[in-house]
């Protein structure tokens, strides 16, 4: 018989992984993080779930990592986590905004719903951005893998939250 393989969660384990390994962590998750009752699509399931770690899902969530982390692990009898630096996105309006400046929009909420990746047309159109033009997207939730893809090429962001599913991410170039 086969030794099954233990999955340790941290903020780099992806949503699905987890989900995957220990099936009685989605409830707890979506109780913790509402805005992952969404996992429940079996399309956002296979998109989103897939490619967002627990670090991502708790800035989704407006939770601590930290926090997440611990109760996530609490259920499955895994030790208690402590972590250093959280990773931020940035929710204060900066100093280089102005909407004049945006010259792309992208709605991906639509996207998502039917199962499309946005990464590769967002990072399409922020390689195209000229120097302080800006670039806007409409999510249903602060889109973590994406800031964090923008994040690593050289490009700041905005979030700016306009209800409980509504969420404008501005980019610019660095």
């Amino acid at each position: 018989m086969e030794a099954k393989e233990i999955l340790i969660i941290t903020p780099k384990t992806k949503v699905l992984q987890l989900i995957e390994a220990y099936p009685q962590l989605e409830d707890v998750l979506i109780d913790y993080v509402p805005a992952f009752k969404k996992l429940k699509n079996p399309v956002l399931r296979k998109t989103v779930a897939k490619i967002a770690t627990l670090q991502q899902a708790a800035a989704v969530g407006s939770v601590k990592v930290e926090d997440l982390i611990n109760v996530l692990r609490k259920e499955v009898g895994q030790d208690i986590l402590s972590l250093e630096g959280d990773t931020k996105y940035n929710a204060n309006k900066p100093d280089w905004f102005d909407l004049k400046k945006v010259v792309k929009e992208l709605d991906i909420r639509e996207m998502l719903e039917v199962g499309e990746h946005p990464v590769n047309q967002v990072i399409a159109d922020l390689r195209a951005l000229h120097e302080k033009e800006i670039y806007k997207i409409i999510a249903p939730f602060i889109p973590a893998p994406l800031i964090d893809k923008a994040s690593s090429l050289g490009f700041i962001h905005w979030v700016s939250q306009k209800d409980d599913e509504t969420f404008e991410v501005y980019f610019t170039t660095n």
